[in-house]
């Protein structure tokens, strides 16, 4: 598939996407999105599916792929979580912005080893483990916030959600080096 096809698909994804808060609007106070919100989660959304499309291409390994499809869907979910509702107390929290240094590494990490599979499996070991610090470093800060929803055991479990799903990747771009080095 060209670059220019797969960028219609996922300008056609998208649109599709946020035809969802749209409608959901009109049939409940509870979505109540500013023009400012589709404009963020579209380019949110369009950047990530780009970034998958870029990047899966440069090796041609469906585990190296599977590993750039899960770093791409954990890092949208990961801002989305924390934009919408905060992760660590509400979005307003300043410990949420840890969650920034978490996907700086995995970018830099990645930019660094200039997307090769073994390069890739270390960012990602080294994204969970800055992942995992997350809520340490939070309640040694700010002990207080994480009182709030959803408490410190709903903390850890989502970051260790988080930090499984960057260690699952680290396997696959793994499984990818040792696929393209046979």
């Amino acid at each position: 598939m060209t670059i220019r096809r797969s960028l219609i698909g996922i300008a056609f994804a998208t649109a599709a996407i946020l035809v969802v808060p749209l409608v959901a609007m009109q049939f409940t106070d509870e979505v109540n999105w500013s023009v400012f919100d589709f404009i963020f989660m579209g380019a949110l959304l369009f950047g990530s599916g780009l970034a998958y499309v870029l990047i899966s291409r440069v090796v041609n390994s469906s585990a190296y792929r599977i590993g750039v499809g899960v770093v791409v869907v954990t890092g949208f979910l990961l801002i989305w979580m924390n934009l919408a509702v905060g992760i660590i107390g509400s979005e307003n929290s300043p410990a949420n912005q840890l969650y920034a240094g978490v996907l700086v590494i995995g970018f830099f990490g990645a930019v660094i080893a200039r997307f090769k599979p073994r390069g890739m499996a270390r960012t990602m070991w080294l994204t969970a483990i800055a992942q995992a610090l997350v809520p340490v470093i939070a309640m040694i800060i700010w002990r207080p916030s994480l009182d709030d929803a959803p408490g410190i055991i709903g903390v850890f479990v989502l970051n260790g959600f988080f930090a499984t799903l960057f260690v699952f990747s680290a396997l696959m771009f793994r499984r990818a080096d040792a696929t393209v080095a046979e």
